[in-house]
Formats: structure tokens, sequence, C-alpha cells
């Protein structure tokens, strides 16, 4: 059952769709690390997982302040986390392979983050944007 409210609108979003995905993907490759590096392997994981989160939690925040906010704290994740699979890569810790499909769907968010935040600034900018519930 697809439960639906107001405040789950971000489910729609593609750029937090697929922010899901690359979380999934990177728990596919980084959880199969060794004990040794199972902490920097955890926070790869985090940091994949902190871009749809901060997504979510800004879009129902339903300030547009506040989703500009958040929608940077996930565009931050999206720095750390390429910081991450680049020095997993370095490391030889992940494949050519795992890598490119790391980068390709990371470049994806975003670009797709860059192109959200955009957008919700120019509404911004032209006082476009309605805080509240009603007339909805």
């Amino acid at each position: 059952m697809d439960r639906k409210n107001i405040n789950r609108g971000f489910k729609k979003l593609r750029v937090w769709q697929d922010a899901i995905d690359l979380y999934v993907l990177a728990y596919k490759i980084f959880s199969q690390f060794s004990f040794e590096v199972k902490k920097v392997a955890s926070n790869g994981i985090d940091a994949a997982h902190s871009i749809s989160r901060n997504i979510s939690e800004g879009y129902c925040r339903r300030s547009l302040k506040e989703y500009l906010n958040y929608l940077n704290f996930a565009l931050g994740s999206c720095g750390e986390f390429h910081s991450c699979y680049v020095s997993f890569k370095r490391a030889n810790q992940i494949t050519d392979e795992e890598f490119e499909q790391l980068d390709q769907l990371h470049y994806k968010v975003e670009n797709a983050l860059l192109k959200l935040i955009e957008s919700l600034q120019k509404k911004q900018k032209d006082r476009n944007w309605e805080d509240n519930f009603y007339n909805r």
C-alpha cells in the first residue's frame, strides 16, 4: 500500500529516487569491505544515505529557506561521498567497474540536485512559494 500525503511529496522527486538508488549501490559495494576498513566503508554508506535524507527533511520543513538549506546539506553530502569513493578507488578497495557505476549515478544525482537548488532559488527570488498547506 502506498500511503500518500503532502509531507511525502519528496518521493515524487527523481533526484530523491536516484539518491536512494545511490545509497543502495554504495551499500552493495562497500558492505563487502574487510573488517579492517569497516569504519570507512560505513562512513561512505552514511554519506550516500545522507543525500536522500537531507532532501526529504528539507522538503518536509515547508519553508523555502529551510528547504534550500537542507538541499545544500545534501549537496555537501554529495561532495563527501565523492571523496569517499575516489579515495576507495585510489586505495584499490573498489574496482574500475564499481567506481564507474558509483561515479555515473553520483554525477546524475549531484547535477539534478544543483538544478533543483537553482529552480528553488528562482522561486525564492520571484517570491513564488507557498509555505502553507491551504490552496493545495
